[in-house]
């Protein structure tokens, strides 16, 4: 019997994921029956005519009455209301996740689930600068998933999550909530803060028009995630406005390092100088060589699945809590 797996938010991560559950579904005897929800009716008909899920519903208890694993992919300060609203329409039982990129604000709002249910936040680290229109199965592959149980999660939930994510082709990374949004402020939210800041200090200036001319790939290049969701990233700022300061502060200091340096009129610039910008290009050389170690060390386990039999493997991670649950069910005449 297909477990149900309900996607509420069809944007770019949600409708990614659908595509990539899909396909793991297809290539496992139809495991799943994913149900998608969306408040825009019209996101809904685009990601089952893309092929994102199987059905839709018009009221969200519907969307999650059956459900055995809710996937809540809305940005992020709409999850509070959304648990609340599907809070009285979840099972017992139910398994809840999130792809929310900060985490301790949705961990405290996911208090607000009945008992009985499992929540285990998560935070996909990979996206671009698209809608629904750019969901696309291979966008996981290979990228770090971030995953945060709640207390009370159950261990079968949990294992049901990573199947989840192992459907898609993502590593799990298992992380402290506190920890998880001071990281991805330094990795993710920073980067963004300095693009805008960056690309709004450049086009204010009145001789805009004049330098654009000579605007090059560096520009362009450095800018390129202030093309990102400004609703996304606002959301993002305000469930960890404490962690993003803090960073950038730490840019701020560094910046004025640099300004001091240019302004002392030291002999010794030139070589301050080239010993900062190469102590950067080693870091980021570095930076270079991890990614790609990690892409390689993760094709070879995607290969070593593979060799091993994917849906057995698969299917005893993913749905081997939900299947014991419901053989008891049948035992004793209950409703799945």
């Amino acid at each position: 019997m297909a477990q149900n797996v309900t996607i509420i938010g069809l944007g770019l991560i949600g409708g990614s994921i659908g595509l990539a559950l899909k396909r793991w579904s297809r290539e496992n005897q139809d495991a799943l029956h994913l149900i998608g929800f969306d408040e825009d009716v019209s996101q809904q008909n685009k990601a089952k005519k893309l092929g994102c899920i199987d059905t839709t519903e018009w009221a969200l208890g519907n969307a999650v009455s059956d459900a055995d694993i809710v996937i809540v992919a809305t940005p992020v300060q709409k999850m509070r209301d959304v648990f609340a609203d599907i809070a009285d329409d979840l099972k017992p039982g139910a398994i809840v996740t999130d792809t929310g990129s900060t985490k301790v604000d949705v961990m405290e709002w996911s208090r607000e689930l009945p008992q009985g249910v499992s929540f285990i936040g998560g935070h996909p680290m990979a996206g671009k600068s698209e809608g629904l229109d750019g969901a696309d199965a291979d966008l996981f592959k290979g990228a770090t998933w971030a995953i945060c149980p709640s207390v009370s999660a159950t261990e079968d939930a949990i294992r049901n999550v990573l199947g989840i994510v192992a459907a898609t082709g993502a590593e799990s990374y298992f992380v402290d909530p506190v920890e998880h949004d001071s990281y991805v402020a330094a990795v993710s939210h920073l980067p963004f803060i300095t693009a805008i800041s960056l690309i709004n200090s450049v086009t204010a200036d009145p001789a805009w028009r004049d330098m654009r001319t000579l605007a090059a790939t560096g520009l362009k290049d450095t800018t390129r995630l202030a093309l990102g969701s400004p609703e996304m990233h606002r959301d993002i700022a305000v469930t960890n406005r404490e962690s993003i300061a803090r960073w950038i502060d730490t840019l701020v200091s560094d910046l004025l390092d640099v300004r001091n340096e240019l302004m002392a009129n030291d002999e010794t610039l030139p070589e301050s100088l080239l010993d900062r910008f190469q102590r950067a290009q080693d870091a980021r050389a570095r930076l270079e060589v991890a990614v790609q170690r990690a892409e390689e060390a993760m094709t070879d386990s995607q290969r070593e699945i593979a060799r091993d039999g994917f849906g057995d493997q698969m299917s005893r991670m993913f749905f081997g809590g939900l299947r014991r649950r419901d053989r008891k069910d049948e035992r004793k005449g209950g409703r799945r």
